[in-house]
């Protein structure tokens, strides 16, 4: 009546297999995503300062 739809021990252990792997790839893939960027460290990356440090002698040249 029915037809015989019995799969290989094999062929369902593909199957689980591949299955694994893309659950596997697509959860790394969302860590990968979603971690912050990485700041490059080198020796010659200094941080320089947003806006210029203001002192008493830019105060007395702005205020005359």
């Amino acid at each position: 009546m029915y037809p015989n739809s019995d799969l290989s021990a094999g062929t369902l252990a593909i199957i689980a297999v591949v299955a694994v792997a893309c659950l596997v790839i697509w959860i790394g893939g969302v860590f990968v995503a979603a971690r912050q960027p990485r700041r490059e460290r080198t020796a010659a990356t200094t941080s320089l300062p947003q806006r210029p440090a203001v002192t008493e002698a830019s105060e007395h040249k702005t205020a005359a």
